[in-house]
């Protein structure tokens, strides 16, 4: 698909306004700050950092179902929607101040994306958050109940877009989930910023899984596509080089070197990198975990549905691709090994060579060892592998 061009100084100019706006607001008398949890304790503000079919769609489900979670999936989805003519990098100081603002429960911030006049459902994926579907934002559920977007969407659809701000304001977590990060360096202002306690969820899923999901959606992606290849405009559907998940590779090299070899001090006891076939294999010990990272306890009735979730029948189908429906997630962990041919995975391979050492996974040598699933591609972690490690300590490698 082709779009009207817009120069990259267009762009540029766009983004330091739009920057240079949020300062004027910020800094004029009587701004409002942080607000306070009602619990009176400090607001805990989670960033589930992740890529396109890397499962961040589950987890974000595990933060929004919690009854103490206010929770958004990608609400960057409308910076790139709108600068979409721009690249990764151009656009991440724009992402960056929209994912500080939403933090703050500042929804202000969706004025340059949205129509003046909106409702909930102006709000990207909207319906998935449990917090948008239960008082004080609407009352299709009591506030704690698990949600279902199906359900929501008709009876909360028209809510006005204010009331976003005031349930956000009524949850002492506030949970995004992003897959609009390239590096972690441009996260420092936020994990340095005294009004937010930042904490890093570093979702990471193998390599070889990603490129078979991302076929499935493959149109779905090709907006998104060309903004991460810097195409200026230009839709990208069909990428048989791999392109766009050889950066994706990139950008987690990045993040988890940042993070976890050489981490600057303020990264202490904030950052955790968790992998989507960990969770597959052991959900509720990692969930459990997950959890006390975020500062949340496992409820009964969380407990129960994330068994449900995790334990259905199958892989799902393609048109649930961007869905969290039940299904077997141990299934859908290991569906690629069925369906890629072995050229793609050897390619896969060479691509995000340093990924697969660097993240736990072993390549496959042959056909035969793609075939037997007994040869087990995720190889053990240590807990030190999964947050923060002093930069002194010796990090050991898979």
């Amino acid at each position: 698909m082709w779009l009207p061009r817009v120069s990259n100084t267009a762009v540029t100019a766009l983004l330091l306004a739009q920057t240079g706006l949020l300062l004027f607001l910020v800094s004029r008398p009587g701004w409002p700050g942080p607000p306070s949890p009602p619990d009176g304790k400090e607001r805990v503000h989670v960033l589930v950092l992740s890529s396109w079919r890397s499962g961040s769609s589950l987890v974000g489900q595990l933060f929004s179902q919690h009854p103490d979670v206010f929770y958004l999936m990608e609400p960057a989805w409308h910076v790139w929607t709108a600068l979409s003519q721009g690249s990764a990098p151009a656009l991440h100081m724009a992402v960056r101040d929209l994912v500080r603002s939403v933090f703050l429960c500042d929804m202000a911030v969706f004025d340059a994306y949205l129509p003046w006049r909106r409702n909930l459902s102006d709000l990207f994926q909207w319906a998935v958050s449990r917090a948008l579907c239960s008082p004080p934002a609407c009352s299709a559920f009591p506030r704690g109940a698990i949600s279902s977007e199906t359900v929501c969407k008709p009876l909360c659809a028209r809510r006005p877009f204010t009331v976003a701000e005031e349930a956000c304001r009524s949850y002492s977590h506030v949970v995004l989930k992003e897959v609009r990060f390239f590096n972690l360096q441009v996260l420092y202002p936020l994990l340095n910023d005294p009004a937010l306690n930042l904490r890093i969820v570093h979702l990471v899923r193998d390599p070889r899984a990603v490129v078979r999901s991302r076929e499935q959606t493959a149109k779905a992606l090709a907006r998104d596509n060309g903004i991460v290849l810097g195409t200026n405009g230009t839709w990208v559907e069909a990428d048989p080089g791999l392109r766009v998940v050889r950066e994706v590779c990139r950008s987690h090299v990045r993040i988890a070197e940042a993070a976890m070899q050489k981490p600057l001090p303020f990264l202490r006891g904030r950052y955790r990198l968790v992998r989507f076939e960990d969770l597959a294999r052991a959900p509720l010990p990692e969930i459990r975990a997950l959890y006390a990272f975020a500062g949340l306890r496992l409820t009964p009735q969380l407990e129960a549905w994330i068994h449900n979730i995790t334990h259905g029948a199958g892989p799902g189908v393609r048109r649930e691709a961007f869905k969290t429906t039940s299904r077997d997630a141990l299934n859908v962990s290991q569906a690629w090994r069925h369906a890629l041919p072995f050229a793609k995975i050897h390619r896969v391979q060479e691509l995000c060579a340093g990924a697969l050492q660097l993240l736990g996974y072993r390549p496959l040598l042959s056909e035969e060892e793609q075939r037997d699933l007994s040869l087990d591609l995720v190889l053990p972690r240590g807990p030190s592998s999964f947050s923060w490690a002093s930069s002194t300590a010796a990090h050991s490698m898979p």
